[in-house]
């Protein structure tokens, strides 16, 4: 890992800090963690082009649609890379997947309020992409599969990205109100949130015992 890479993982603004140990458990069933990872990649994709139609005025601007349509793009390109692996390895993605920890996340979306509603969205967006881009860091850096590590390293700056793109986007939403505020509150619940998942195979679970720092 590198000096710049662990630079940023030390600029993202998460009040809980995922321990180190967390990956090793994560890698127990690195093909579980592939087909869940690339669920998650799927769900982000889906997310990105349902944000292309929320803009809250008739007509979105142009910077709105370049730039949630090039997450969405980069998404697809990611779920892509991760399926080949998955079945480069033998595996098959499940039909059916649940992700608690993103769940929970939408339960504080303030659904019916307009431009509340989409900042809600976004910043949920930027605390999912923040956290995988943490998680990201630590498995490309305990990962003893050289393919994976790659992989894993290679992602890193992509999420790293995707956060900063979501939050700026929320200095754009019209009649946006209190947005520091709300984020705030945002990253106080997803640390909480992210310290009650069970353990297992998952790029948002948690430490097995409950033993989550």
């Amino acid at each position: 890992m590198s000096r710049a890479t662990d630079q940023l993982a030390e600029e993202l603004p998460l009040r809980y800090t995922t321990p180190p140990e967390w990956a090793t458990h994560a890698l127990a069933d690195p093909l579980a963690l592939l087909c869940d990872h690339a669920h998650l990649e799927k769900k982000a994709a889906t997310n990105a082009l349902d944000l292309l139609t929320r803009w809250p005025e008739r007509e979105p601007p142009e910077h709105w649609l370049r730039v949630v349509t090039a997450v969405a793009r980069d998404e697809i390109e990611h779920l892509a890379i991760v399926i080949r692996l998955i079945h480069k390895r033998g595996g098959r993605m499940d039909k059916m997947h649940r992700n608690a920890y993103a769940s929970q996340l939408r339960s504080l979306v303030r659904y019916g309020r307009g431009p509340q509603e989409l900042v809600d969205r976004l910043m949920v967006s930027a605390l999912i992409e923040a956290r995988s881009c943490e998680r990201f860091a630590l498995l490309g850096r305990a990962c003893p599969d050289p393919e994976l590590a790659k992989l894993y390293n290679g992602l890193y700056a992509s999420e790293a990205g995707h956060y900063r793109t979501f939050l700026e986007l929320v200095e754009r939403v019209p009649g946006a109100r209190s947005a520091e505020a709300r984020w705030n509150e945002m990253l106080d619940a997803e640390a909480e949130i992210i310290q009650r998942m069970p353990p297992g195979p998952a790029m948002h679970s948690g430490l097995p015992g409950g033993a989550n720092g």
